[in-house]
């Protein structure tokens, strides 16, 4: 019986090793995807928050006062393009001061961090529970 020269195919404990390294490499990558992709979130809620602020202060110039979203020509409640926060604008404070507010949607560990992201007609911003989230970088 003659020894073939090459050997083809995988052993199973190589096959094995490689299954190892993969889970390793998994376990490290989840979460930091998790965080990146709540973060993403967030700076989608920002950045919706900041174009109604804006979209606000266009109409406060033409009309005197602030409007709702629908005079600003958003839906009520605005939604992000990924579905986890809506904005809204719950009730004029006075003609001369309203709050939007991006409400987050999910029912994940986010909603425990940066559920609310607020914004006022004097340009103050805030968040809950979390008070940090317009800075937020975890």
């Amino acid at each position: 019986m003659q020894m073939r020269k090459y050997m083809r195919g995988v052993t199973l404990l190589e096959l094995m090793i490689v299954v190892v390294i993969i889970s390793i490499m998994a376990a490290v990558a989840y979460p930091n995807y998790r965080q990146f992709a709540a973060r993403a979130k967030r700076n989608e809620a920002k950045a919706m928050l900041l174009e109604v602020a804006t979209a606000q202060e266009r109409f406060y110039l033409q009309n005197s006062n602030y409007g709702t979203l629908a005079q600003l020509g958003y839906d009520d409640p605005y939604v992000s393009d990924t579905g986890s926060y809506n904005v809204t604008i719950p009730v004029l404070d006075a003609p001369r001061n309203y709050t939007a507010t991006a409400t987050y949607q999910k029912t994940d560990d986010e909603l425990g961090k940066c559920a609310t992201f607020n914004i006022d007609g004097r340009g103050l911003k805030s968040s809950g529970p979390y008070t940090d989230c317009w800075t937020r970088t975890r």
